[in-house]
């Protein structure tokens, strides 16, 4: 019969099939289980009134069987154990038994047997015992919910994790005990395991529960459904594992390889040119925002200015070099700008850390900390608008000396700087630090070398007889490679007038002093009434005691009563010349071997040139790039030539603005003579 409101469930007695038989006072079976016919063998017209001793009891045992059932029916005292029974097959079996008298509303006597079989009892026993000391006795904590997700058990384990005892649990659920705890989070895992089936292992969760209320934990925490044997669910098991030791480990592990991480972007990203403005920027993008919100890269100007040691006291004058925000804050407006000069009195923060040479960190910023970290009150007002909550500045230090100051801020990430943020802003500071000083060195090599290379160049050119003539020269951007490229325009007493382009083999202030050399050699043989091929003779014996170096020369002389240009060319490039009606041209001339190579002979060329004919004199850093072939170079020179300007000083910069790269690494030289008619 099926009540209402009742279900199929499974659970420990299907698990081991109790069967019940019931005996009259004769001990005749009058009832029978669907049960007690598995167990026995025996169905229920085979077994219902029968004798149950004969039927399955060994001979040697009926005595014993009859003594306990007379007792049993007499005194009504129960009676349990295991005892074997023979079944229906013939086989001998051990059941486990349980004998109690019944009456009924007629005063009738009948015993009541419940059996089950001996083994699958005491594995069941086993099992339980198990069970229950392994949940008892676990270091994992453990608990069952119910399908509400309410505490049905708690472990002492789950005890002392949480902080809780489980009598204060059962009936709860999770987010009522534990509100430390992302209980949306976990409770949503325990229905999705609810719903589904499938368990999930190994979760991780971080929070704070009574046990240590004051210290962040981590758990590894797994999830399994209950069903009972006819696969109705019961509700969810849970195991919490305390992980913190491993999780921050695996934190720390983290961070020291997102530090790895940055220091090895640091070391492809920063310094990527000799240029102290580009190196401090990528110093201060490297640093925000992984590890700052605000980074400010700020240089001693004295250092920058190569003035001197750097002060031990005093207040401190600095030149912004770099300032890098992760997002618009009024923080940025507290800074100094790029660019600008700002004084740091003694006790700022800055001042202090350039004088000692030493980090200077401040984990958690205060009110009385704000005006030792701005220039100014009102900067000071700006950053706590800004929300800064930690500081750190630590020094650039490159070959000894502290050159300025890495500047970092937090203000929206909310975890202070630590000492490991002060190890790796260190390494930061150190790699751009090198850079920084490298960058301002050849900055200052570079400006002395263009120094020497535009004195060493000719001024304005004077009046020529049957000329105009306009030239520019642009300086490579690296600061190591100025200073080997020069043009000179001589006039001569005749009223020819000499046009010389070369390009000495070589960088720096060397390659500058050697350009001047051969420079004046050049003006100097000039007077001697050589032809262009002899003052080439004359130059390379000068060039063979330059120390090694070598140059290439093109030189002209322009005769402007007879209308001829006679050349000369040593290893130069070819002149390009551009006639009146007719596409420009590369003059064919023997090239010669360059200045400096010994024993070589020149030759020279004559061409004729009618008035308002250009002649275009050149280096190859005008031209030549590291990916473009020569001839397209040249190519592209010629193009450009088809096109007349007004004059010739637009010619000039329209082909340096056309031909030469932003950052050309090389000198670069132009030399344009247009013939004219003579008075």
């Amino acid at each position: 019969m099926r009540y209402p409101g009742s279900y199929d469930r499974y659970g420990l007695l299907d698990i081991l099939g109790v069967a019940a038989v019931v005996l009259d006072s004769d001990g005749r079976i009058v009832f029978w289980s669907s049960q007690a016919e598995d167990l026995f063998g025996y169905s229920a017209g085979e077994a219902l009134g029968k004798y149950a001793a004969r039927l399955f009891v060994h001979e040697e045992n009926l005595d014993v069987v009859r003594n306990l059932f007379a007792e049993v029916m007499m005194s009504g005292a129960s009676w349990a154990g295991a005892f074997p029974i023979r079944h229906k097959d013939g086989s001998t079996r051990l059941l486990e038994f349980r004998n109690m008298r019944l009456l009924d509303n007629l005063g009738e006597v009948y015993a009541l047997g419940i059996a089950a079989d001996h083994d699958t009892l005491q594995r069941v026993e086993t099992d339980l015992a198990l069970s229950e000391r392994l949940v008892s006795q676990s270091p994992i904590g453990l608990s069952i919910k119910d399908t509400e997700l309410r505490y049905l058990t708690v472990n002492p384990a789950l005890e002392r994790i949480n902080g809780i005892p489980a009598r204060a649990c059962l009936g709860h659920t999770l987010r009522e005990i534990l509100p430390g705890l992302d209980a949306d989070a976990i409770e949503g895992a325990l229905r999705r395991v609810l719903d589904t089936g499938r368990p999930l292992l190994d979760r991780y969760t971080v929070g704070r529960t009574p046990a240590d209320p004051d210290r962040d934990h981590a758990w590894s925490m797994s999830y399994f459904r209950l069903e009972d044997a006819g696969g109705r669910v019961l509700g969810v098991a849970d195991s919490v594992v305390d992980v913190t030791e491993r999780h921050c480990a695996a934190l720390e592990l983290a961070r020291a390889s997102k530090r790895l991480e940055l220091i090895a972007e640091a070391s492809a990203r920063v310094g990527t040119t000799l240029d102290v403005k580009q190196t401090a920027q990528e110093l201060a993008e490297v640093a925000v925002p992984e590890l700052a919100d605000v980074a400010a890269v700020d240089v001693l100007d004295t250092v920058l200015s190569l003035q001197g040691a750097t002060q031990t006291d005093g207040p401190a004058l600095f030149r912004a070099l770099a300032l890098v925000a992760d997002r618009p804050t009024e923080a940025v407006r507290a800074a100094d700008l790029p660019g600008e000069l700002a004084t740091y009195a003694a006790d700022r923060l800055v001042t202090q850390c350039v004088h000692t040479g030493q980090p200077v960190l401040v984990q958690h910023v205060t009110e009385r900390d704000l005006p030792r970290i701005a220039r100014a009150p009102d900067a000071a007002a700006l950053l706590a608008r800004a929300g800064v909550h930690s500081y750190l500045a630590v020094p650039l230090i490159a070959r000894g000396e502290v050159i300025g100051v890495l500047d970092l801020k937090r203000a929206r990430n909310p975890l202070s700087f630590g000492q490991d943020d002060v190890v790796l802003a260190g390494e930061l500071a150190a790699r751009a630090a090198v850079g920084i000083d490298n960058a301002r060195w050849f900055q200052s090599v570079r400006n002395t070398a263009v120094t020497l290379q535009r004195g060493l160049l000719p001024d304005q050119p004077p009046r020529l007889m049957g000329l105009e003539v306009a030239s520019r020269y642009r300086p490579a951007y690296a600061a190591s490679e100025v200073g080997g490229d020069w043009f000179d325009t001589i006039a001569l007493g005749d009223g020819s007038t000499v046009l010389v382009v070369g390009d000495v083999m070589g960088s720096g202030i060397d390659a500058a002093a050697a350009m001047g050399r051969l420079r004046t050699a050049a003006r100097t043989l000039s007077d001697l009434d050589f032809d262009p091929a002899q003052v080439l003779q004359h130059l390379d014996q000068t060039a063979s005691g330059l120390e090694q170096y070598i140059a290439t020369c093109l030189y002209a002389v322009y005769d402007p009563h007879r209308g001829e240009c006679h050349l000369s060319n040593a290893g130069h490039l070819p002149p390009a010349l551009v006639r009146s009606g007719r596409p420009p041209e590369l003059l064919s001339l023997p090239t010669g071997a360059p200045l400096g190579v010994g024993g070589v002979t020149f030759l020279s060329t004559t061409v004729d040139l009618d008035p308002g004919d250009l002649l275009v004199l050149y280096t190859d850093g005008l031209i030549e790039t590291r990916h473009d072939p020569i001839d397209d170079r040249l190519d592209a020179l010629l193009g450009l030539l088809r096109r007349p300007d007004r004059s010739l000083e637009e010619t000039c910069d329209r082909l340096l603005g056309a031909l030469r790269a932003p950052d050309c690494h090389d000198d670069a030289t132009l030399l344009l003579a247009r013939t004219r008619a003579t008075d």
